[in-house]
């Protein structure tokens, strides 16, 4: 294992580095203050694969970058599954005299391994060096989901002594051995594994009349990933349940449950949920995995009006702050993102969730639990007892916990919060609906926010295309609507509205790096009405004229249209995506 301080003097003498910022390093290192290789990804001074490669000099291996790389099953049976996940090694290539393995990290161990097979077969070795990323593209070739579960099911068949293509249409009585079995644990478990791999955030198991099929949520689109034999549903959901520690013998009524397993050795959550659906129960599994990072703001996609907004905003010791969106939009990540930025020693914050998707460490997380008398009011109640200085309520949904938020802002606290509303202000008119005087509420409503989430193009595999006249007309006639300098502002190379029309488009395509959606991840389009003096006048006396067009006059204001075009426009998403989002005239 190399020093940090050598791997710091080769990326200075590489000039990736000044001498400089060498020594700050270095004296940072000294005192412990910081972690190098996470110090340099996190502050970009080099990207991981070029970080990889000047690792592998250091070692005196090559550099491989295995993202793209097509490996026959050769060269991946050369290693066992256990062995390359157990040492992080994979072979990449092998023939009768050579077998080419890639590390993760120079492991003397690894390489005895790998030395003691290649003996046996009288085959030279080369090493290579790779990143983390190439190794779990790599990885995942081991797994082919249709053919484990195929397996597992045919043993599952030959305990059973029947075919795979019989089913019955009677309620299956289960048996312990049958939920606990060996195949049906591997089912399960294979199921789970590919859907944290395949960067899922729910897992659907459901029945219908000759299959039982199995969908993931890839960045908010549900993909079909398994169609299993309608005989086998029943065990698999059973054996969900007893990982849950939910009743295995009521499937009259849903029941929400909870799994902490491991995998490839994170520690992740699984919330689980069964619906009665006749004899038959579904189950869905949303994947809350604690070893990701929450996001900064910075990180969430916001653009730069609106990100400011917030900042600004948050800075605010009492009032309201509201998040708007339906379900799935990213108003969770983006309540994270503030709590964290928030979250300092000398304030108390306090939550009240449904569920505690991700702990935080400095704040009081509470999980609301209705059927025992604890909901979001008699929450809120306690909290005002609790001396704090920002309250986090999960979701307003009734007319007693806006009214005890609103008290709460009055009263000299922050209060954070969400709403299902289709816009920024319609936040206004459904807190109205709910019962609250217009005067409070222009007293203590600060900043509603109303946000989605489209889905990124894969940057590996997009690829240029022509947008049709009408939507490039449409696209000015939108844009023009706002300030030149906004526009530009937003890194958007633009001398005047008519450019849009020679700007370079793009569509997805499809690879392996991205499960061949064409899209790979998610970014946040926002917009943001800051409640103001005018805002507030209108509210308490002229609410009928309160309108986009009134928002527009009192400040300025990009639409979630308008930002969805930003992306656009910077080639992050396509049109097609926006559109799906967000509702644009004359499209």
């Amino acid at each position: 294992m190399y020093k940090p301080e050598e791997l710091l003097a080769l990326l200075e003498n590489k000039n990736i580095i000044t001498a400089v910022k060498a020594a700050e390093i270095k004296q940072g290192l000294d005192k412990q203050e910081l972690v190098l290789e996470p110090f340099l990804l996190k502050n970009k001074i080099l990207e991981v694969e070029r970080l990889t490669e000047v690792k592998a000099e250091l070692h005196h291996l090559l550099y491989k970058n295995l993202q793209n790389e097509t490996i026959k099953d050769e060269a991946l049976d050369f290693l066992s599954r256990d062995i390359a996940r157990n040492y992080n090694v994979v072979c990449f290539f092998k023939d009768s005299t050579v077998a080419k393995i890639a590390l993760v990290h120079y492991d003397l161990k690894a390489m005895e391994a790998v030395e003691f097979l290649a003996n046996g077969q009288n085959i030279r070795v080369e090493y290579y060096l790779i990143s983390d990323k190439s190794f779990r593209e790599v990885f995942r070739k081991y797994d082919k989901l249709e053919e484990e579960v195929s397996s597992a099911l045919q043993v599952k068949a030959k305990e059973k002594n029947d075919e795979l293509a019989v089913v019955e249409d009677k309620f299956e009585v289960l048996k312990e051995e049958d939920v606990n079995s060996a195949p049906v644990a591997q089912i399960v478990s294979v199921i789970i594994r590919h859907a944290v791999e395949n960067r899922a955030s729910d897992i659907h198991i459901e029945p219908f009349l000759n299959e039982s099929r199995v969908r993931y949520r890839i960045d908010g689109i549900l993909h079909n990933s398994l169609i299993l034999p309608k005989s086998i549903h029943n065990s698999v959901v059973a054996r969900i349940k007893v990982l849950a520690k939910l009743k295995l013998d009521e499937t009259r009524i849903p029941q929400d449950g909870h799994i902490r397993l491991i995998i490839d050795a994170r520690e992740i959550d699984f919330r689980i949920s069964t619906l009665p659906l006749g004899v038959v129960e579904k189950v869905e599994l949303r994947i809350l995995d604690q070893a990701k990072n929450l996001a900064n703001l910075e990180e969430l996609g916001f653009n730069k009006h609106v990100y400011n907004t917030i900042k600004e905003n948050i800075k605010k010791t009492s009032g309201i702050i509201l998040l708007t969106g339906p379900t799935g939009s990213g108003k969770t990540s983006t309540l994270y993102s503030i709590l964290t930025a928030l979250n300092k020693e000398t304030v108390n914050i306090s939550t009240l969730e449904d569920p505690i998707e991700y702990q935080i460490k400095g704040v009081n997380q509470s999980q609301i639990r209705p059927e025992l008398g604890f909901d979001f009011a008699t929450g809120l109640r306690s909290f005002l007892r609790q001396d704090p200085n920002i309250i986090m309520v999960g979701e307003i949904r009734d007319e007693e916990t806006s009214e005890l938020s609103v008290h709460a802002g009055l009263t000299g606290h922050l209060v954070l919060s969400t709403l299902h509303t289709n816009d920024a202000l319609g936040a206004v008119f459904r807190l109205l609906d709910m019962k609250i005087e217009p005067f409070l509420l222009a007293s203590t409503l600060r900043l509603v926010v109303a946000q989605r989430l489209v889905r990124k193009l894969c940057p590996y595999c997009k690829k240029e295309t022509k947008l049709p006249e009408k939507v490039l007309a449409e696209m000015v006639s939108v844009m023009s609507e706002l300030p030149l300098d906004v526009v530009k502002s937003e890194n958007v190379a633009i001398n005047n509205f008519e450019d849009i029309r020679n700007f370079k488009f793009y569509e997805p395509v499809g690879c392996i790096r991205c499960s061949n959606t064409g899209y790979l991840d998610r970014s946040a389009i926002a917009e943001s009405v800051v409640i103001n003096d005018e805002l507030k006048d209108l509210i308490i006396n002229e609410r009928n004229k309160l309108n986009n067009d009134a928002v527009r006059h009192s400040q300025l204001f990009v639409s979630l249209k308008q930002d969805g075009i930003f992306k656009v426009l910077s080639g992050l998403t396509s049109i097609n995506e926006v559109l799906r989002i967000v509702e644009i005239e004359n499209l």
